[in-house]
């Protein structure tokens, strides 16, 4: 076989999100677009916010020399500037340029981070409902993910995650708001969460790092807020991105944050550098990062986030569906009526709406809805969820 060993488990175990959404645009030219119900792929269909564009096109017409040209590894001294003022008010702590780094989205700066800390065997704990693609970065630096459950209410089990720490855990990776749950980890928990890892940190005498993931960040609902991780331990690293916020996807602009007083700064900055190199990230694309800049209030209009979730809600309750409302992100995930939530899926495929089973997010008897499509989608997709749960109860 030309391909590695590794490589063809990995295709054959990828991502249920992106499978679905390949059928997706099997059955849209098959039945056409307009009766296919795709919740598939969370892939914002908003425009960016009006100023995004008039930014754009500003400094696309500035003719400053060397704009286009390399800058330092970690992203221009000004934008890391402008981001860590925004940063700071987020977390409720004093952040500087010399705590930023920009990176190549989300996806790249989880990548530089795990990069720069794991060294082979090294476990990053994950938690379930997780974003299928955690373990292959994690695997991508020589780490070993360790699932670790969470409760009921897909909220923190600490008891459970303490469990699972040993003298090989090297960091913990939330994700809050969720994908795919829209839960957000309370302030209490993430406190009692720096408690824990300080306790593990000391007794093991090796740092436990807690890396938070969080592109939805201002995505939330009903007057929701998403606490501070740095308030809650120092040993805490930000990463983020503007795909969400700003709708930004294809972009690939992202920055890591680090906690002003984690431990061993200068060599875990000097790393995260390095390893933005040799990556072959290089650095964050050059016109976005002069773009965020300028944009750092901005963010797209989250009435619509809302309005959708409030229909999606309204169609599944209808319809029998057990859920918890999404606190944030635009995801919904329902409980699958019938314990193969694979097969119930090819059951809402049947009537041309396409999920993802939850399984692809660790958490089987789940399925996952992104509601980031037109209302009149949601909509229209009423009759076929209602068909799905009748034809299980007959």
């Amino acid at each position: 076989m030309s391909i590695s060993k590794k490589m063809n488990e990995f295709a054959q175990s990828s991502s249920w999100i992106r499978k679905m959404f390949e059928e997706g645009a099997r059955m849209k030219a098959e039945f056409g677009a307009e009766n296919v119900f795709d919740f598939s792929l969370g892939n914002p269909d908003l425009s960016p916010p009006p100023e995004f564009q008039k930014t754009l096109v500003d400094l696309a017409q500035k003719d400053i020399p060397g704009s286009h040209a390399y800058m330092p590894n970690g992203g221009y001294p000004f934008v890391r500037e402008a981001v860590a003022a925004r940063i700071s008010k987020e977390q409720g702590v004093t952040l500087s340029a010399d705590e930023m780094l920009m990176t190549c989205g989300a996806a790249g700066g989880l990548n530089v981070t795990l990069k720069a800390l794991l060294d082979p065997g090294d476990e990053v704990i994950i938690l379930t409902p997780f974003f299928v693609e955690y373990k292959f970065y994690i695997d991508n630096h020589g780490g070993v993910s360790k699932v670790v459950s969470t409760d009921d209410s897909f909220d923190l089990d600490l008891g459970a995650i303490e469990a699972a720490i040993n003298e090989k855990t090297k960091a913990i990776i939330i994700n809050s708001p969720n994908n795919p749950t829209g839960q957000i980890y309370s302030r209490e928990s993430l406190a009692e969460l720096g408690k824990v890892l300080t306790t593990a940190s000391q007794k093991n005498n090796s740092t436990i790092f807690l890396i938070a993931d969080e592109p939805y960040r201002k995505i939330v609902f009903d007057n929701n807020d998403v606490p501070s991780i740095m308030q809650a331990y120092s040993n805490s690293i930000v990463v983020s991105s503007y795909s969400k916020d700003l709708s930004l996807p294809g972009e690939r602009i992202g920055y890591i944050a680090l906690h002003p007083e984690i431990d061993e700064k200068l060599p875990l900055t000097g790393a995260l550098t390095l390893a933005n190199r040799i990556l072959g990230f290089v650095n964050a694309p050059a016109l976005m990062q002069r773009v965020v800049a300028e944009l750092q209030g901005a963010s797209v209009d989250n009435s619509i986030y809302t309005r959708r979730r409030e229909i999606f809600c309204r169609i599944l309750a209808d319809a029998g569906y057990e859920f918890m409302p999404p606190k944030g992100a635009f995801y919904v995930f329902p409980k699958s009526p019938i314990a193969d939530d694979v097969e119930f899926v090819s059951r809402l495929k049947d009537q041309k709406i396409l999920a993802v089973p939850g399984r692809g997010f660790g958490a089987p008897g789940y399925f996952r809805l992104a509601f980031c499509v037109d209302d009149s989608v949601i909509e229209r997709s009423a009759e076929g969820f209602r068909k799905a749960m009748e034809n299980i109860k007959a």
